[in-house]
């Protein structure tokens, strides 16, 4: 499916969403009271069939953070980037590890560098850092680390 034809399905089956085809992928803008259904639709809708989430980040704004979830056809080959915004002071949103298995680890990444709360996931703790880093996201712009002195 061309990006055209992708940006019209995704107008029709997720009205409230926001495409831009500017870039190499098309990018669908999601509220984050939206995403768990949009992810379903996304992963089971015959025209779409996006069955691979191979990548999942967040990024800092410093006034916001944005989680980032890469999806990929592998029955048409088609690829899209999925952005949703999230409030700084107290990010939330429900996690999609029930409908691609490999969101599992990466949601997990993303709540201890991030701080990003993962509603209905499925074993959300630490994944990397070392017990006793609970509650500091050291991915976030405003972290400070004496003992390193990192600061960004």
């Amino acid at each position: 499916m061309e990006k055209a034809a992708l940006q019209e399905a995704l107008a029709i089956l997720l009205p409230g969403s926001v495409a831009d085809a500017t870039g190499e992928w098309l990018q669908l803008q999601v509220a984050p009271e939206a995403w768990q259904q949009a992810a379903i639709v996304l992963r089971n809708d015959p025209s779409l069939l996006f069955d691979f989430l191979f990548c999942v980040t967040c990024i800092d704004w410093k006034t916001q953070l944005t989680m980032v979830y890469h999806l990929r056809s592998t029955v048409s080959g088609h690829t899209l980037v999925v952005k949703i915004n999230l409030p700084r002071d107290r990010p939330q949103l429900y996690s999609v590890s029930g409908i691609w298995r490999t969101a599992e680890f990466n949601e997990r990444e993303a709540f201890e560098m991030f701080g990003v709360d993962f509603l209905q996931h499925p074993d959300l703790r630490l994944l990397i850092l070392p017990d006793g880093w609970e509650g500091r996201f050291p991915m976030r712009k405003d972290f400070e680390d004496p003992v390193n002195m990192i600061k960004l």
